[in-house]
């Protein structure tokens, strides 16, 4: 073949092919803007949605498989408030006795708050709690230092409630890392002067000055929270894959929790919302109230994640059905609660930011 034809060849093929490329360049564009899940994932298969954001607060949504369909745990608020279990006073500071009434598996939460018995208490590991169970020990930190006594109409014997949860990063770090009391107590203190501070007014209780709980519960507090809670309730409606949520507070990304089931983040959404919104009012920069919050990519919480599930696992054996694996370095701590009696398949996974 003669170069003169070589050159018709090929002029041929550019002038056939260069329409062909460009469609199928421009289908593949079209085909990355429209899916949703384009985004990189962790190691977990999470997707992210979001952002969401309420003045200092913003919260992302993380969705997944839910790996427990149909499953239907009983929250420790829902088991309480339905007088389906009961949490006993023991007399011992750093542990209490839980039973469980009903047929249906407990599920309780590291950095849930039980209010009453001789001191208002914290929770300080997940824990699940059987059907017909007897009374099972449970660890817990007091978040009310000083008293020991029965506080007004409430019973010494056994709490009465569950409706509040740790609602610091540095409260949950002093409780599940530190595994401290002293530092506990001191996170509690440090939370009552960020919200008295920002609510313009002492949000500790006169009946009981140390109580966290009745600071938490204090009317300026709820007043002020609630802004932050109408804003963001909401964001879970009609996303049935929605299993959990991480969040950053001043452009920073603070924590996440993620769910094997999303009946189960959908029962306590409320209760970990309340949190959350604590959180960002006690961290809230009032001479900077008047500036949005600081952007944070969903990226940026996708390798937050991923990066708090590298290091090296050490595992710790809560009772014969419940283990938790911990996950920490210098920046991150990550607790992944798992059930035995499902071939060790995960509950709960906590992420928090140290630093």
């Amino acid at each position: 073949m003669t170069n003169k034809h070589l050159v018709t060849l090929a002029v041929f093929c550019l002038l056939i092919g260069l329409p062909i490329g460009l469609f199928i360049n421009a289908r593949a564009q079209r085909s990355s803007t429209n899916r949703q899940d384009d985004k990189p994932a962790v190691a977990a298969g999470y997707r992210i949605s979001g952002p969401y954001t309420h003045k200092n607060l913003t919260v992302f949504l993380v969705h997944g498989k839910d790996l427990l369909p149909g499953k239907n745990f009983l929250t420790l608020q829902e088991a309480l408030a339905q007088k389906k279990a009961r949490v006993y006073e023991t007399n011992d500071v750093n542990e209490l006795a839980i039973r469980n009434f009903s047929n249906q598996d407990v599920y309780v939460q590291a950095g849930d708050i039980v209010r009453g018995g001789d001191q208002d208490r914290m929770i300080s590991i997940d824990f699940i709690v059987p059907p017909r169970s007897g009374r099972m020990p449970i660890a817990a930190f007091c978040v009310e230092s000083g008293r020991w006594s029965k506080r007004g109409d409430e019973q010494s014997a056994w709490f009465s409630s569950s409706e509040n949860a740790a609602a610091t990063r540095e409260l949950k770090l002093a409780a599940k890392s530190a595994n401290s009391q002293e530092a506990v107590w001191e996170n509690v203190s440090a939370a009552q002067r960020k919200l008295s501070r920002n609510v313009g007014a002492v949000v500790n209780a006169s009946v009981s000055t140390t109580s966290y709980v009745l600071s938490v519960d204090n009317a300026k507090v709820q007043q002020t929270t609630a802004a932050y809670i109408d804003a963001l309730s909401g964001i879970l409606r009609n996303k049935s894959d929605v299993i959990g949520y991480a969040f950053a507070i001043n452009g920073q990304v603070n924590s996440a929790d993620v769910y094997a089931s999303h009946m189960l983040f959908a029962k306590l959404w409320p209760k970990l919302l309340k949190a959350t919104a604590t959180e960002a009012l006690a961290e809230l920069n009032q001479d900077a109230k008047a500036e949005p919050a600081k952007a944070v990519a969903d990226e940026t919480i996708h390798e937050f994640l991923a990066a708090s599930e590298q290091p090296k696992p050490q595992a710790k054996a809560v009772t014969e059905r419940v283990r938790v694996v911990t996950r920490e370095d210098d920046k991150n701590v990550f607790f992944e609660t798992q059930d035995r009696r499902q071939n060790d398949a995960w509950v709960h996974r906590n992420y928090i930011r140290k630093q």
